[in-house]
């Protein structure tokens, strides 16, 4: 997904991260209502340059075209993300197979991380609480 939020962006876009930047004078996409009334166009230019890159070549040129820009973390990505780790969100938690990793909540710094219960392990408990019984 892009989002290129003016016309010094979009004259950056085309010449740093397309590296076409004729493509920045075409009047088909001159202004943001063209860029959009011309969308499937447009989109097919982009896919072709942007999709023959690895996805770190595409980052390191919005970065050079002074782009706003972040990647999507898979879930592997998340587990090793080099800021959860420098700023301690990590903990350990035990459960009933044995401790696992666990991510703090984000703004609580004094969160519980209680273990995690065993299947039914609170289930009369629960139940009392609201008036029924273990039956």
């Amino acid at each position: 997904m892009l989002g290129i939020q003016n016309e010094r962006e979009w004259a950056a876009f085309c010449t740093v991260v397309l590296r076409q930047p004729a493509l920045g004078e075409d009047e088909r996409f001159a202004s943001n209502s063209r860029r959009v009334a011309h969308r499937d166009a447009l989109r097919s230019i982009i896919d072709e340059v942007l999709g023959e890159l690895p996805g770190a070549e595409v980052l390191a040129r919005l970065d050079a075209a002074k782009i706003a820009n972040a990647s999507v973390n898979d879930m592997a990505g998340l587990w090793r993300h080099p800021q959860l780790a420098a700023r301690n969100r990590w903990t350990e938690v035990q459960t009933p197979t044995g401790v696992i990793p666990a991510l703090l909540p984000p703004g609580r710094p004094d969160a519980r991380m209680d273990a995690v219960p065993a299947l039914g392990e609170h289930s009369e408990a629960v139940l009392r609480e609201l008036g029924l019984s273990g039956d």
